[in-house]
């Protein structure tokens, strides 16, 4: 069974065209990379498999059920930059919170809910964090604990969006090797949107990469080729391999070095 299918969606937000008429599909158990210049549509694309906005036309189905909200196969990492430096939230009132989102305030946790925090903690090795203050965390250590929290309730499915965001290159490979070796042994499916492919060669089975409204699926080699690029840009693209890093270019500026800070997209 595949885990996510999307069938001649096409989606958009205002004006602008996010998805035009895509279909696609990423097997159970992938580590797919979800890469693009900024306003490709990386983060609309998670939210839609969230069954948070509308499609204009299409299906989407995850384990081969129509999208809806509050799916519980799914365990989502929003895109964040800063936490407030007065948060005492400590670790595990943190991931208590997604125990009972649904109620205001820090849960008082039960049995059970201890146990799958603790499950949680142990996946990602931070069980040291779980009585420290987030605002006095380093931001890989609290990216961690984001990716915890996006594994209560055991889901299958892991729409990580952009987090590696404000992490330095350290602290960067660190989170990747995490969710690979997670992915590996529970089983999961990812979906890992990163600023640059770099960050993520060597990890990813296959990349997503959009562009213009379309979306181009495969191995590395298959997808950033300046061919397939080109189609999705509808523009000439320059593939450039240099000191095992890859460099995706349109007239002379790299496409992906469209630093995003303070946006949204």
């Amino acid at each position: 069974m595949n885990a996510l299918e999307l069938d001649r969606v096409s989606l958009s937000r205002g004006e602008k065209t996010i998805l035009s008429d895509v279909t696609l599909a990423v097997g159970e158990g992938e580590f797919v990379g979800v890469l693009g210049a900024n306003g490709a549509g990386k983060t609309t694309l998670m939210k839609a498999v969230l069954g948070l906005l509308p499609l204009d036309k299409g299906d989407i189905r995850v384990f081969g059920k129509p999208v809806s909200r509050g799916n519980a196969a799914i365990g989502y990492m929003p895109q964040t930059r800063s936490l407030p430096p007065e948060l005492r939230l400590s670790g595990r009132d943190f991931l208590a919170t997604a125990i009972r989102g649904d109620r205001w305030g820090v849960p008082l946790p039960g049995k059970d809910d201890r146990r799958e925090i603790d499950r949680c903690l142990d996946a990602v090795g931070a069980q040291h964090l779980a009585s420290h203050s987030l605002g006095d965390m380093s931001g890989g250590e609290r990216q961690r604990l984001m990716i915890a929290q996006a594994l209560i309730g055991s889901p299958r499915l892991l729409l990580l969006d952009e987090p590696l965001i404000s992490l330095d290159p350290h602290q960067q490979g660190i989170v990747v090797h995490l969710v690979r070796d997670l992915s590996r042994s529970l089983g999961l499916t990812v979906l890992f949107s990163a600023h640059e492919l770099n960050q993520l060669l060597g990890a990813v089975d296959r990349v997503l990469y959009l562009g213009h409204g379309h979306a181009a699926l495969g191995k590395v080699d298959e997808v950033i080729n300046p061919d397939t690029l080109s189609r999705l840009y509808d523009a000439p693209i320059e593939v450039v391999r240099a000191g095992g890093h890859i460099f995706v270019m349109s007239g002379g500026q790299i496409v992906e070095r469209d630093r995003h800070e303070g946006h949204t997209h």
